[in-house]
């Protein structure tokens, strides 16, 4: 428990974010001076999941497992409800093994009856000689459409009391998978997901993927700030050396899109409508905000509404400025791709020209 407070205090109290860009800047959507729609008409639902969304935005894994985090998720949940969006819970294993803890999770769907809700549980934990058991009590708390397992390696490395075994997981993910009933979703906490591994998710089972690019809050320096505390010298020092390792949102966005029959949410610094729109360009289906929320979720469900009717107005201007009048054609619109991004894509071995695009 006193982990998680520990979380949302230095999230608030501190800078805990990357020092490097996400990549959106790097993103150039071509202006239309002549779109040819109605603002009024521009359409932003999607369909995630077997369900109508109001718009292409999910309200990202915070908390848990505390008094102050139940407060928060049902801030959040009350919010993400009335304006039709999905919404994802803390790592659960507070209330996996402590059942009074249960109802700060369960208020998500108390709260959020209609749309998807995440449930989650660490890559860790599903090592567990009980991790079945542990996965389908998690699953049930929430009535989940969906499991994240998130995939925090730098996050337990440097943290503490972290878990660093991580070997096994692939073979492990793929159990889990065949033995649940709702999809898996592989999580990034902050430093990204590279082709590679998501070439093997998916072989595992994996078909939907939350990049948790770099360019967002970095859980290495929340670590380091933990670890300051105590005294852990070393941790401290691995924090603070890896506070901006990952791959940038972005990079991360277009190296796990590239891979067919997937879905793939987009986070990591996403910080504005325009933001949401540019990874849809770039193929993602969802995307995802955390920090942003977190300080209006300690006060009230109105408060975190009026940061994501922001976003969403963002979003409709872009789609308006770009000739989109609906998602389908968000993610068909010309782009051009610059800077730190154009160079890391070419590095690898990406097809920049299937990329920048034009509309004809």
């Amino acid at each position: 428990m006193i982990r998680k407070k520990d979380h949302i205090k230095l999230s608030i109290t501190e800078s805990i974010e990357s020092n490097v860009d996400p990549g959106f800047e790097d993103i150039k959507l071509i202006h239309m001076s002549l779109p040819e729609i109605d603002f009024n008409e521009v359409d932003i639902s999607t369909i995630f999941l077997k369900h109508d969304l109001q718009a292409p935005i999910v309200i990202e894994s915070i908390t848990g497992g505390t008094n102050q985090a139940m407060r928060i998720n049902g801030n959040l949940a009350t919010a993400a409800e009335d304006l039709g969006i999905a919404i994802g819970v803390g790592s659960q294993r507070a209330a996996l093994e402590d059942k009074k803890m249960i109802e700060t999770y369960s208020i998500v769907r108390d709260k959020a009856p209609s749309i998807p809700v995440f449930a989650n549980i660490g890559a860790p934990q599903i090592l567990y000689e009980n991790a079945e058991d542990y996965v389908k009590e998690a699953i049930k708390m929430l009535d989940a459409d969906a499991l994240i397992i998130h995939l925090n390696v730098l996050q337990e490395v440097v943290q503490p009391e972290g878990q660093t075994n991580f070997r096994g997981l692939i073979n492990k993910i793929t159990e889990i998978n065949r033995k649940i009933s709702i999809p898996l979703i592989a999580k990034e906490t902050g430093a990204g997901i590279a082709y590679e591994v998501a070439i093997k998710l998916k072989l595992a089972g994996v078909k939907i993927f939350d990049v948790g690019g770099l360019g967002g809050t970095s859980w290495a320096a929340v670590e380091y700030y933990r670890a300051n505390k105590v005294r852990e010298d070393q941790k401290a020092k691995l924090g603070k050396t890896f506070w901006d390792w990952g791959i940038p949102t972005v990079n991360s966005i277009i190296e796990v899109r590239s891979i067919p029959g997937i879905k793939c949410i987009a986070s990591g610094g996403v910080r504005s409508g325009l933001d949401v729109a540019k990874a849809i360009a770039l193929g993602a289906d969802l995307a995802g905000m955390a920090l942003p929320l977190l300080k209006p979720a300690m006060q009230n469900s109105k408060k975190v509404k009026n940061v994501l009717m922001n976003v969403i107005h963002e979003l409709k201007t872009t789609m308006f400025l770009t000739g989109a009048s609906n998602i389908n054609e968000m993610r068909k619109v010309p782009l051009v791709i610059c800077g730190n991004t154009r160079e890391w894509l070419n590095q690898r071995g990406f097809n920049i020209k299937s990329l920048n695009r034009k509309r004809h």
